[in-house]
């Protein structure tokens, strides 16, 4: 097979190749007596980063509407749009690990990347996946590597415990997906997704079954309620740029499925689960900001923060709507550069106070003003006030509700956004209103400090001026509806 660039499967192939490459560069410098163990991690990262700058450029190159093996996998709008967020998400974890000082990462740096892009590689399957086969072996790429990676620092106390409640949920996880899937079968004789809506509409009760197990098995891919347990434990024990990834990436790998699976093409069948994802959405909005009050970790309470960001996606994907997928796939841009940078600073004030504790966080603008600043517009963003980018990302889930009648969940989604507010400003009264412990700055390595610049670009950018990620967003989504 000659290699395209245009060709649907190049960016799979291109990121294989570039997996194969930094392991095999990690065995030889590793081998190597004349290379430190600090210069392996260093030369595996810096070959993984590079080349997932270059698959990124790769992405807005491949052509739109191409398929392979009868229709299994499709080169669309949607899997391009989660392609690009995947990678980039990904190029930004990894130039924020090349900082990490843990001798997991100085003796086997090249296994971690390595895990990384293999996860990364179910990642960009599953946003082409329009089979129920193909979708389940992506969901397990990109999965068994994320249990790996969560447990990397073994030494750590918190690490393997961690790991292993992921591993045990994950792998109940993919049983009901599974499970659900032989029922979809059953019901379509046919493991193609175009089958569902059909079997669906006709009121199938094993189609319907089916259809809910998967829902289930999806909702802990995405952390929603109450499949969320996994989150916190795992977002303390991990390395924080990979937290950072972590959740970001595979929620929104979780949102793709999703909508694959209960709205794209399903049109009349799709409403049968608007009160099903509008529950699970008001349920978990709650949950996840009622829980993150008392948290005194700043990675447990981004853990319950993340979750009712997920409530707020779901509010969206409840729409059943175009607009309302738009708004969605919109939302989850303005969360990686909002949630990422959040953990990359986290990141930066660890290293310096050995704590991740709310309270390091004393004084922050006084020992460092552009750091704490940079933070407090990523609190902010999140909490949703004007006018940065996750703002205009709650607004138009909002909206997107609003024009479904869906008045109630609105107005949940509204009261527990100042909810949130409580707990975002608890952080900044921290940076800005309590003394420092500590007179000196806060030292920011120039990885790190490149990735935090690039996550303020982003989320100020997309604040100012949202209209052409919008219009990309409404773009995607209405070739799903046409």
């Amino acid at each position: 097979m000659n290699f395209n660039l245009a060709m649907p499967l190049a960016v799979e192939l291109s990121l294989a190749a570039l997996a194969v490459l930094v392991l095999v560069t990690g065995l030889i410098e590793g081998t190597s007596r004349s290379s430190s163990a600090v210069n392996a991690r260093r030369g595996a990262g810096w070959l993984t980063f590079i080349g997932l700058v270059g698959i990124l450029g790769l992405t807005f190159l491949a052509d739109e509407g191409a398929s392979l093996f009868g229709g299994s996998f499709v080169q669309d709008g949607l899997a391009l749009f989660a392609k690009k967020l995947f990678v980039g998400s990904a190029a930004l974890s990894v130039l924020g690990t090349l900082t990490l000082r843990q001798s997991a990462f100085s003796r086997r740096g090249a296994e971690y990347h390595f895990a990384l892009l293999m996860a990364l590689l179910g990642m960009l399957v599953l946003a082409s996946a329009r089979d129920l086969i193909l979708l389940f072996v992506a969901f397990e790429l990109m999965s068994i590597p994320l249990y790996l990676l969560t447990g990397f620092m073994k030494r750590d106390a918190v690490a393997p415990e961690a790991a292993l409640k992921f591993f045990l949920v994950g792998t109940v996880s993919a049983a009901v997906i599974a499970y659900g899937m032989s029922f979809v079968y059953g019901a379509t004789g046919t493991t193609s997704i175009d089958a569902i809506p059909q079997a669906v509409a006709s009121g199938q009760p094993i189609a319907m079954l089916g259809m809910a197990l998967l829902l289930a098995g999806l909702g802990f891919k995405i952390a929603a309620f109450p499949f969320h347990m996994w989150a916190p434990d795992a977002y303390e024990a991990a390395s924080t740029p990979f937290v950072g990834w972590l959740s970001v990436a595979p929620k929104a790998a979780g949102f793709v499925a999703i909508i694959r699976l209960y709205i794209e093409g399903a049109g009349v069948a799709s409403h049968v689960w608007m009160p099903v994802l509008a529950t699970l959405a008001g349920m978990t909005i709650i949950t996840g900001n009622l829980l993150a009050i008392p948290q005194t970790n700043i990675k447990r309470l981004l853990a319950y923060s993340g979750v009712a960001h997920i409530g707020y996606m779901l509010i969206g994907i409840a729409a059943l709507s175009s607009d309302g997928v738009a708004m969605v796939l919109f939302y989850l841009v303005a969360y990686l550069f909002g949630n990422m940078g959040v953990f990359m600073i986290v990141e930066v004030v660890s290293r310096s106070a050995k704590s991740d504790d709310i309270d390091a966080y004393r004084g922050l603008a006084q020992r460092s003003p552009l750091l704490a600043l940079a933070m407090l517009v990523f609190l902010l963003s999140l909490g949703g006030i004007p006018f940065v980018a996750g703002f205009w990302a709650k607004l138009y889930v909002f909206w997107a509700a609003i024009e479904q009648g869906m008045y109630g969940l609105v107005f949940l989604g509204a009261v527990l956004t100042v909810v949130a507010l409580y707990y975002y400003l608890l952080v900044a009264r921290q940076m800005y209103i309590e003394k420092p412990e500590r007179a000196d700055p806060v030292p920011v390595p120039g990885p790190l400090g490149a990735v935090i610049f690039v996550c303020v670009l982003g989320v100020v950018g997309m604040g100012i001026y949202p209209a052409p990620w919008v219009a990309a967003a409404m773009r995607v989504a209405a070739s799903l509806f046409s």
